[in-house]
């Protein structure tokens, strides 16, 4: 956990030191919740609400493509460096303007990887005074689902959240009552950034695709021997919930949507089979096709198909007819540890 902020200029912009109270949080705190993906650099800025939840009041997204081409060189390249250094900028500038009292700024799967990680989060402290954790796989997908558990039904016991990033995709399974910090959880080193420079191109075939899914596969069973969720599944027992850019930008294809409006899409009910034919369909198309959605675009054309990919492998394990779609994950899960006074 974080407290306080700079003046920009010279001094941190935000300076790293525990919490005022070291407790939960109080009706005046304004938190933030940064989440650095290999993929993309999101904030969030949010005060406690009476209920124990939170209200947003301000909001960044930007995809920076920080770990591009780490799988083959393992290193950070100097162009993602820069385009996630003005990221940050941005997210230090709301902090400051919102006068932030705590937050949290995590980084995942590239930074996690890359040889060159710490010097890039040195640089990053240096350059915009935000002190990044690289949090473990682990903490990762729990974040995730504590994020999700308000979409939650709670008369069904087990649930099935899954967050497909750019470099990972984490699973959390948690059943039978038990506490959010005693779910099963796991990460897939396999990402849609990943995936899509193993495979990229502009359509692919079936063959292709097939190869795509069956890569993830061999990591998703390797977990179902390991929890036979399954036999869960099959009786009824299970609610599967899908936080990442691949299911949401899917929800917006599905709705016919003009633009993408998160409150037409956050909690929203896809049919697997449908959905998973418009992955078939994306892959089939060419790069500029798949771009012309406005919902996709060009920063997301080249890697939706790899998304669609690892949603099937998913659903494929863990046949259920519907899911539910979150457009909400590691920040608002880090956002409610803030509140109640965790890390």
């Amino acid at each position: 956990m974080r407290d306080g902020i700079g003046d920009g200029n010279m001094r941190p912009a935000v300076r790293r030191h525990v919490s005022r109270d070291g407790g939960a949080a109080r009706g005046d705190d304004v938190l933030a919740a940064l989440d650095l993906g290999t993929n993309n650099c999101r904030l969030l800025v949010a005060r406690p609400a009476v209920d124990g939840g939170f209200q947003v009041i301000d909001a960044f997204s930007r995809i920076v493509r920080l770990g591009e081409g780490v799988g083959a060189s393992g290193q950070l390249t100097d162009a993602a460096i820069d385009r996630t250094l003005e990221a940050l900028k941005v997210c230090g500038s709301k902090m400051r303007r919102r006068q932030v009292t705590r937050f949290r700024a995590v980084a995942t799967e590239a930074c996690r990887r890359a040889r060159n990680g710490p010097d890039f989060l040195k640089r990053v402290e240096r350059e915009t005074g935000i002190a990044l954790e690289v949090i473990t796989s682990s903490e990762e997908a729990g974040l995730a689902l504590a994020g999700c558990e308000p979409l939650f039904d709670p008369a069904v016991p087990g649930a099935l959240v899954f967050d497909i990033g750019g470099g990972s995709t984490e699973l959390a399974w948690s059943h039978g009552g038990r506490r959010r910090d005693e779910a099963a959880v796991t990460s897939i080193p396999i990402g849609v950034v990943t995936l899509a420079e193993t495979y990229g191109g502009d359509r692919y075939d079936d063959g292709v695709y097939e190869r795509m899914i069956e890569d993830v596969a061999a990591w998703i069973r390797a977990y179902e021997r390991e929890h036979a969720i399954a036999d869960e599944v099959a009786s009824g027992r299970v609610q599967i919930i899908g936080t990442s850019g691949t299911v949401t930008t899917l929800a917006g294809v599905h709705l016919n949507l003009p633009r993408y409006v998160r409150d037409r899409v956050d909690g929203v009910f896809l049919d697997v089979a449908d959905t998973l034919a418009i992955g078939r369909r994306l892959a089939g198309q060419g790069f500029d096709d798949r771009a012309a959605h406005p919902c996709i675009g060009r920063e997301r054309a080249d890697l939706v198909v790899a998304g669609c990919a690892i949603l099937e492998a998913i659903c494929r394990q863990w046949p259920v007819a519907r899911m539910r779609v979150a457009d909400r994950g590691v920040r608002e899960g880090i956002l409610f540890g803030l509140i109640a006074g965790a890390s």
